[in-house]
């Protein structure tokens, strides 16, 4: 079975989280590189800074590794990931004084957009709701599918389908309104 099929596999994680608590290292690299962008994203969805989203991803992945004793097969493997995640983006954020003037919001491409550009894409980004940032960056960022990040939210498909749409509306109705501004 590929990557791809099996990617974000309750069954699977389970598997690799019990390898890992029994020590099993090339396990917890398996449980890396398989859930990586999914955690990647979703930080970068609640920091709204690459830097730090990069940072705590790692840390998770930390924190994944001395907890995973304490996982519980019964629970959703992703959702217990993602919850360690977001507990320390929410602690980082805490810890700041005030957001950063530079919130990068695209991907390796982001140093080609102009400083006019990066400021209305962080307008338009803070313009979504978090949950609708959250299913954009998932989606756009990460490549999670929609049943993926429906799955990891713990949302109705249809739920997701319906504002990833309208986020994607709101990004573009305000795009050309920061275009046409400038």
């Amino acid at each position: 079975m590929d990557t791809a099929k099996r990617r974000l596999d309750p069954a699977r994680l389970n598997a690799l989280l019990q390898s890992t608590a029994e020590g099993d290292t090339d396990a917890f690299a398996a449980l890396y590189e398989e859930t990586k962008a999914a955690v990647f994203g979703f930080c970068l969805s609640i920091l709204r800074n690459r830097a730090d989203a990069e940072d705590l991803t790692h840390d998770c992945f930390v924190r994944v590794f001395l907890a995973a004793e304490q996982y519980r097969r019964a629970q959703n493997p992703m959702a217990w990931v993602l919850t360690i995640s977001r507990n320390l983006c929410l602690h980082r954020l805490r810890d700041r004084e005030r957001p950063t003037e530079e919130t990068v919001w695209a991907d390796e491409e982001a140093g080609t957009l102009s400083a006019e550009d990066r400021l209305v894409l962080r307008r338009c980004m803070d313009a979504l709701s978090d949950e609708e940032r959250s299913i954009a960056v998932l989606h756009a960022v990460s490549g999670l599918k929609f049943r993926e990040i429906a799955s990891l939210l713990g949302i109705p498909l249809s739920t997701v389908l319906s504002k990833y749409r309208r986020s994607m509306k709101k990004l573009r109705d305000l795009w050309q309104e920061g275009e046409t501004e400038g």
